[in-house]
């Protein structure tokens, strides 16, 4: 089960600060599961404004989070470092609790199906070992 840093992970996903939103891979089996964590913290810029007095991490960030961590499993299986894995659809999304600032968002990523430049993933975000946000998400990987 291999762990990667926030060098690795800046090595193999072309997003940068502010968009980059996994910061350590916690396992994987290098083909078809990924674990990452996002540690969201109050600094965050959305806080500013979703929602004042009361921050709330957005559903969509948690699930583009969730893109970044299959993205990341997705260039490794490629061996396509640095290239983007086009998140292209959600299916399934469910948002079950709220994610707001000191959680650790663990977010498992499982390989369901990869046809031609297609690829599909089981999603589910953790906080505290419960579901907040689970989906079925779709991406095309670009060949060389």
């Amino acid at each position: 089960m291999a762990q990667y840093s926030i060098d690795d992970i800046l090595v193999t996903l072309p997003h940068r600060y502010p968009f980059l939103l996994v910061d350590r891979i916690l396992e994987t089996d290098g083909d078809t599961r990924i674990v990452g964590l996002k540690n969201v913290t109050a600094n965050e810029p959305y806080f500013q404004g979703h929602f004042p007095g009361n921050p709330v991490m957005p559903g969509v960030l948690q699930m583009e989070a969730m893109a970044q961590v299959a993205g990341i499993l997705l260039n490794k299986r490629n061996q396509r470092e640095g290239q983007i894995a086009y998140f292209s659809s959600i299916d399934k999304a469910r948002f079950r609790k709220v994610v707001k600032p000191g959680d650790a968002l663990i977010m498992e990523i499982v390989l369901l199906k990869v046809r031609l430049n297609l690829a599909k993933v089981q999603a589910t975000a953790r906080v505290d070992g419960e579901i907040v946000s689970e989906g079925e998400l779709m991406f095309h990987v670009e060949r060389s």
